[in-house]
Parts: C-alpha cells; sequence; structure tokens
C-alpha cells in the first residue's frame, strides 16, 4: 500500500523535476537556437540507457510481487537483475556526459543539460543504494508478505525514477529541439 509519506516525498521530488522543466523550457523559448549548434547529443546510446532503466523498472515490479508472494529468493533475484540494469544505465549516461563537447559553463543549455540529468543521476544512485538495501534485507519484515511496506516504498520511488526519465528528461534533452 502506497503510504501519505512516500506520496508527499515522490510529490516533493516531482516538483524539483519540474523545476528543471520549467527552466529548459523558458531559456528554449529565449533563444532562437536551441540547443547551441555546438551541441550533438548521442540518441541512440541514451536510447540504450532508456531501455536499461525500463527493464530495470520492470525488474522491480517483478520483485515487489515476488517479495509479496513471500518468495525471497526469487525476488533476490529480480532486485539484484534490476540492479545490474540500473548500474548500465548509469555507466551510460557518464559515458555520455564525458563524451560531450561542452562543459556545464558553456551555455545556459549546457548548465540545464547537466543541471537536470546529474540530478537524475544522483536520483538513480539513491535508487541504486535501496535496491541494494532490498536486495540485502530481503528477509526483513518490510520486505516480506502482503505488507511489505519497505519493498513498495523502494519499487514506487525506482518507477518515479524510471518515469520522470522516460517522459520527461530523455525526451526533452535528445528530442525537443
Amino acid at each position: 500500500m502506497l503510504t501519505l509519506g512516500v506520496v508527499l516525498f515522490l510529490g516533493s521530488e516531482l516538483m524539483f523535476f519540474a523545476a528543471w522543466f520549467a527552466t529548459y523550457f523558458d531559456l528554449r523559448g529565449r533563444n532562437s537556437v536551441w540547443p547551441p549548434p555546438y551541441v550533438h547529443l548521442d540518441t541512440v546510446e541514451s536510447t540504450i540507457g532508456t531501455f536499461f532503466l525500463g527493464i530495470s523498472s520492470l525488474f522491480v515490479y517483478f520483485a515487489v510481487r515476488e517479495v509479496r508472494k513471500e518468495r525471497q529468493h526469487r525476488a533476490r533475484w529480480w532486485f539484484a537483475a534490476a540492479i545490474v540494469c540500473g548500474l548500465t544505465f548509469l555507466a551510460i549516461a557518464i559515458h555520455g556526459w564525458m563524451s560531450d563537447d561542452f562543459g556545464i559553463a558553456s551555455s545556459a543549455y549546457a548548465s540545464v543539460y547537466y543541471g537536470v540529468t546529474c540530478f537524475h543521476g544522483l536520483h538513480v544512485t539513491a535508487g541504486l543504494i535501496a535496491l541494494t538495501y532490498a536486495l540485502a534485507g530481503a528477509n526483513r519484515s518490510a520486505f516480506v508478505g502482503a505488507d511489505a511496506a519497505g519493498a513498495d516504498a523502494i519499487g514506487y520511488y525506482w518507477h518515479f525514477v524510471f518515469f520522470v526519465w522516460f517522459l520527461g528528461i530523455w525526451p526533452m534533452i535528445y528530442f525537443v529541439r
């Protein structure tokens, strides 16, 4: 069951990302050329990363389902697979940042690009830590049976991280011109 605390927390996180989206679109509306001509982002690489983050979210769904059915061994496998996919997404994102021909101080676009993608990267990192905790604590009461509040909270957070990327950041950065 989704608790009020989880809803409020995810709502506050959504407001942080909404501020990034508003900043991006405000700057985009004020600049005749957007993004700057020197920006060449790898859409194929980001699409592969998005695929891994999406698969990771699906694996977390399966893990939480197994937790609820009290199949801890299977839940651990799903959590481990989700962590591997999440780490793959993060490695692809870091590779993308290192391959960029511009830095955070290059322009307003660069500042927003690095700000929003790195902020999301921090959320992915926090989610991976939480998933690792779920993997290690799959036998604890918060991760067992029909009232597995800990598994639910971590699952909702991870799905939030994916959907903010998939529906907001990824299309905004890589496809909205």
